[in-house]
């Protein structure tokens, strides 16, 4: 009987360094590579793009993958579902070991060929192939990688589904049911359906927000939190400084509407903000108006600064990297008066991003706070909504989709815990129907079982 196997390589004991396999005869698909940055946060002196694989699987970094030395067959495409490091931040330093393309969207192929041309260690000389939403391709003349467009807090994220004779799987990491987004569609739920009546072997999902009760607020709110946030301060001349996601472009083009309405510059600082931001403008994801300012080095921010606080900060609206406290980012090098910008008291310094649930990130964010406050700013947190889904969207997602099998993914044991609970509830069962799997793990499943 010919099944299908499920190799869980990295992010089920964890948030971050995604990896996973899928086996079928001796064909295997890879379906995203991903980086846990808390744990390169950990040593403050850490080149990646000058360290070995070796190391950065020996710090837990990135995906333990000599569990594929192991597994008879050849691996015939790696499929990277979006943008973010912790799904694409391993392929420079992985992608080299396998003789094969690496198939993803149009943006998140930009993000992935500037992660390559970084790379100073490897040379990765794999073959980049663009899939638009909606789209499917052909890795072998029995496996079929199809994309289903899904609202995240990055453009151009799909939910990946490996087609083959003995059943689909569909590897929903990651995704929220967003049905009024301000960036891109919403999600095509006939879609969804169709792939459900068809007939679904194994749904792999994650489950970092399945924790939360009810469903995922649109990133409408967000928007409409960060103009009430922004517009609705008598002190018009305060300076002001909002730090969020650099690869959230759909709230990055909310801040450019609102700092038009507000008569500011908004002044976007960061090396990832400005490989974002030209990736998306390149690729049509956005349209940046003249008065958009944008700067990517330390001595080009500077400078920046120095403008800004000549000029009177009533005029700009720096836009920084520095949510989650990162060490060298632009908001901490601010906290600790290392720029020409100067903190004064009542200035305000917005949010828009959560703490990401992992110790590093939590104690960075609590230093960088204390310090903003020690200065006399005003801080206005978690001015935002998630890009992941709470518990009830799962639940819409697997009453649509009516796998026959589920696995969760993308979290630790909790956030496992938590989405385990809710599918028993729709009437899976732990051990027969849904599986919980850890890291170096694999499964087999068939249509039978």
């Amino acid at each position: 009987m010919e099944e299908i196997g499920i190799i869980a390589v990295g992010g089920y004991n964890e948030m971050g360094r995604n990896m996973t396999a899928v086996v079928y005869k001796e064909d295997i698909v890879i379906l995203d590579m991903g980086l846990r940055l808390d744990r390169v946060q950990i040593h403050e002196d850490a080149d990646i793009d000058r360290m070995h694989s070796l190391e950065l699987i020996e710090m837990g970094a990135i995906p333990d993958d000599t569990i594929m030395r192991d597994i008879n067959g050849t691996v015939r495409a790696i499929v990277c579902t979006h943008g973010h490091l912790d799904h694409i931040g391993a392929i420079p330093k992985l992608a080299h070991r396998y003789k094969a393309p690496i198939i993803s969207t149009p943006y998140t192929t930009a993000l992935i060929r500037q992660q390559i041309m970084d790379e100073k260690k490897f040379k990765v000389a794999n073959q980049l192939i663009s899939l638009e939403g909606g789209g499917i391709f052909d890795i072998t003349d029995e496996i079929q990688v199809e994309f289903i467009p899904i609202p995240h807090s990055i453009v151009d994220c799909v939910i990946a589904v490996i087609h083959t004779p003995v059943g689909s799987v569909m590897y929903a990491c990651d995704f929220k049911l967003d049905r009024t987004p301000t960036l891109g569609e919403s999600p095509d739920f006939e879609d969804l359906k169709r792939l459900g009546r068809e007939g679904i072997l194994t749904l792999i999902t994650e489950t970092t927000n399945c924790e939360r009760s009810g469903k995922t607020p649109s990133e409408t709110i967000a928007k409409d939190l960060l103009r009430d946030v922004l517009l609705g301060t008598e002190e018009s001349n305060a300076g002001m400084i909002v730090t969020t996601f650099a690869s959230h472009i759909a709230r990055l083009n909310a801040i450019i509407e609102i700092s038009e309405e507000m008569g500011r510059i908004p002044v976007f600082m960061g090396r990832s903000m400005e490989k974002y931001l030209k990736a998306a403008a390149e690729l049509g994801h956005i349209n940046l108006p003249d008065f958009v300012e944008i700067y990517g080095n330390r001595k080009e921010i500077n400078r920046a600064f120095k403008k800004i606080m000549d000029g009177g900060k009533e005029k700009y609206l720096p836009v920084v990297t520095g949510h989650q406290g990162e060490p060298g980012s632009t908001l901490v090098r601010i906290a600790n008066g290392e720029t020409p910008y100067v903190v004064e008291k009542g200035d305000r310094v917005i949010f828009s991003a959560n703490v990401i649930p992992s110790p590093m990130p939590q104690a960075n964010r609590y230093a960088l706070e204390t310090k903003l406050r020690m200065k006399g700013a005003r801080l206005y947190t978690d001015v935002h909504v998630s890009g992941h889904a709470y518990r009830e969207d799962h639940w819409e997602l697997l009453r649509m989709v009516n796998p026959k099998h589920v696995i969760p993914a993308h979290g630790d044991l909790k956030m496992h815990s938590a989405y385990i609970e809710m599918a028993e509830d729709a009437g899976y069962v732990l051990g027969e129907t849904i599986h919980l799997m850890r890291n170096g793990e694999i499964i087999y499943l068939d249509n039978e079982n």
